[in-house]
Formats: structure tokens, C-alpha cells, sequence
């Protein structure tokens, strides 16, 4: 499977899987010209296909511009690229999971094992501390920065009542970090509302980070979530 096919499957997955909806984008950097990304077209998620799929350098830019209209939060994907050699794909998403503790300000930290993988707790950015008032959109590159600034060397920020990103060394290890995020931010609340949760240790998550992060289990997952897509 190509590149671009595998980013679009990758867009759908998480679709599918309550992590983007209406909004939200996907991409993936060129492993041949690591100062390129895949990135779609604006266009919903779930309704991505190849022909969608646009490469873009560090500037944020169209390599071959076509006129198509593109998410104004490129730049997200862009910024994070520029200062994250590490980094090969990046999801930004506004799931409803993990919106009460973008608006609450309380941090999502780490409860499940497989929640371990976004790390023992998310970072924080708010465009509000930053810049005053905005329209909450990462719009421009100076914004897009800050952000990449604020996730420091984590996988995972999140965005004061807006959303989050999520990062991977690979398409499937940044599918699977953002459905467990999320997972573990549903389980973080619920856990909450019948008593106190019992965070995992910063050892705990080292080890169970890595444990789920093999390409044996990220493959398990991958092949799972693709079959339930085309069930």
C-alpha cells in the first residue's frame, strides 16, 4: 500500500473510531524527502480519499499548488515537522473524549496501560495565554510555533478548549496513541465521577509505553480497526 492510501486509511480509521469528525486532518511525512507531508485537502475526514492527498513542505505550502482550498491548520503539521525530526505522522482532532479536560484545564494523565502511551500526563497550550483573544483556530505560523513550543518532546498537547495533537514515529503508532488517548481520557472521567483514579506510576508508563508501542501490537491494532472499517 502507498503512502498516500495508507494516510487515508489512517484518516478513516480515526473517523471511525470517534476521534475525528466533521473537523480535524491527518497527515504523514515523506520518508523520502523528510522536508515534505501528505496532507488532504480541507475536507472532512472520514471522506478523504486519494485524490484528496496533497504534498506540502515546511513552509506549509502546496509543493504543486492547484488552487484546492487546504485546512488552515496546516501549519499545525508544519511547525511540529520542522522541530520534531522524530515525528513521521500527527493528528489533530477536537474528540468529545478529551474536550471536558481541554475546557476544564485538568490534565489527562495516564490510567490505562495502553493510555500510557500518550504519557504519564498531556502538556498544555492555550492560544488565550499566548496571543489574548483569537478565534481558538491555530491560523497562523507564529501560533503554530508556540504550540509545537508547548509539546516539547511529549507525543501528545492538548489545547485549551479546543482540541488535541497527537504524534508518532509511524502512521500506525500515532493511530493507535490517538484512539487510546482518548480512550484513556473517557476512562480518566468516568473513573472520576465513582471515585479517585489510580494513576499509573512514571515507571509504569515507561514500561507499558513500550510494550504497546511493538510492532507486533500496533500491527494487532492497525489490522483490527481496518477490518471493522471495512465490515
Amino acid at each position: 500500500m502507498e503512502l498516500a492510501d495508507e494516510l487515508v486509511l489512517a484518516s478513516h480509521i480515526l473517523a471511525h473510531n470517534d476521534v475525528l469528525d466533521v473537523f480535524g486532518h491527518v497527515s504523514v511525512r515523506d520518508p523520502d524527502q523528510p522536508d515534505r507531508f501528505l496532507l488532504s485537502r480541507s475536507r472532512s475526514p472520514g471522506m478523504v480519499t486519494r485524490d484528496d492527498v496533497i504534498a506540502f513542505g515546511m513552509d506549509a505550502e502546496p509543493v504543486e499548488p492547484d488552487g484546492r482550498r487546504l485546512f488552515l491548520e496546516r501549519v499545525i503539521h508544519a511547525a511540529i515537522y520542522s522541530v520534531r525530526p522524530d515525528i513521521q505522522a500527527i493528528s489533530h482532532f477536537h474528540a468529545e473524549a478529551i474536550m471536558p479536560f481541554c475546557v476544564s484545564g485538568v490534565p489527562v494523565r495516564a490510567v490505562t496501560h495502553v493510555g500510557a502511551t500518550a504519557g504519564a500526563e498531556l502538556p498544555f497550550w492555550s492560544a488565550q495565554e499566548a496571543f489574548g483573544d483569537t478565534s481558538l483556530l491555530v491560523a497562523n505560523r507564529e501560533q503554530a510555533d508556540s504550540l509545537a513550543v508547548a509539546l516539547g518532546t511529549a507525543p501528545a498537547v492538548l489545547l485549551r478548549n479546543h482540541g488535541g495533537v497527537a504524534a508518532g514515529a509511524s502512521l500506525k503508532e500515532m493511530v493507535f496513541r490517538s484512539v487510546h488517548l482518548c480512550l484513556n481520557a473517557r476512562a480518566q472521567w468516568q473513573a472520576s465521577l465513582i471515585g479517585s483514579p489510580t494513576f499509573l506510576t512514571e515507571g509504569e508508563v515507561e514500561r507499558a509505553a513500550a510494550a504497546n508501542l511493538g510492532p507486533l501490537v500496533l500491527e494487532r491494532a492497525w489490522d483490527y480497526w481496518r477490518h471493522r472499517l471495512e465490515a
